[in-house]
């Protein structure tokens, strides 16, 4: 059956939910990644650090067996589900503040069936608003992919060639290990076991070693953005390419613009083979 007589009748309503940003949150997620920052009561909430808000945390016996939810509000009604995070585009209208009651309003904006080299693909996009006060402190467009497979992922090698030399202006060689994966799951309230279980990755899913969560990828890029220009990131758009597994030599790199109002980013491996890569813009 396609995946377009699945989802055909599938039009999920807009959720809202609120919370407050806890300052509490935003200074385990600087120390996971050990950053050098301070966050306190009614700071800015540094950018692409909404991710680690309004999450889903559904009972234990609701999960699948990849630990992924079987079912979910925004989840497609397709078989043997599995979902893939293309990239995303965020606009950051005004800062959220740390420590203050925020709104976020989710819905699908776009559906659509295409045919991939494994099958067929649905791809979604799901716009989230976060608003604050009554006014809306930004917009971000997610890409996510589904296939319906019931096998192995399809496969891909770990990195053994050293990194090259570094040549960007912005540079920094993060080393992924199963600890900072676990830290950063927790933080994102994602229970998928790629993450984590080394036996179910490389058994069941096919793949070499525990993947490195893709929103992690673009946290590194955009960590970048945020530090190394005196400007205000007021955008960031990335796309995910290629997997990284645990602890691969990896780079993420960054060159900005003549202007200072635009940069260039990417996570790369070995010989330039890119996993990942973003624009950011600054007012």
């Amino acid at each position: 059956m396609s995946l377009d007589e699945y989802t055909q009748d599938w039009k999920p309503k807009p959720l809202s939910s609120t919370e407050v940003l806890s300052a509490d949150t935003a200074r385990q997620f600087a120390a996971t990644l050990d950053l050098d920052i301070t966050v306190g009561d009614g700071d800015a909430l540094p950018p692409m650090w909404h991710w680690f808000y309004f999450t889903e945390f559904p009972p234990t016996a609701e999960l699948g067996d990849d630990g992924h939810p079987r079912d979910g509000h925004f989840l497609p009604p397709i078989p043997h589900r599995r979902r893939m995070f293309a990239g995303a585009r965020l606009r950051i209208h005004e800062p959220a503040l740390l420590s203050r009651p925020a709104t976020r309003t989710s819905e699908v904006v776009t559906t659509k069936v295409k045919q991939g080299k494994t099958g067929e693909l649905l791809f979604v996009t799901v716009r989230n608003e976060i608003t604050q006060d009554g006014r809306s402190r930004m917009t971000e467009e997610q890409d996510l992919v589904y296939r319906s497979d019931s096998g192995a992922a399809t496969p891909f090698a770990k990195v053994d060639e050293p990194l090259e030399k570094a040549t960007a202006p912005w540079v920094t060689e993060p080393h992924t290990h199963p600890a900072l994966l676990f830290r950063f799951s927790a933080l994102t309230a994602n229970a998928h076991r790629i993450h984590y279980d080394h036996q179910y990755t490389t058994a069941v899913e096919g793949f070499p070693g525990l993947v490195v969560h893709g929103p992690l990828l673009a946290l590194y890029m955009s960590e970048l953005a945020r530090t190394r220009n005196d400007k205000t990131l007021n955008s960031f758009d990335f796309r995910l390419s290629r997997p990284v597994f645990v602890g691969d030599p990896i780079r993420a790199q960054g060159t900005p613009g003549s202007d200072g109002t635009t940069a260039d980013l990417s996570v790369i491996s070995g010989a330039g083979t890119v996993h990942a890569n973003a624009t950011a813009g600054y007012a």
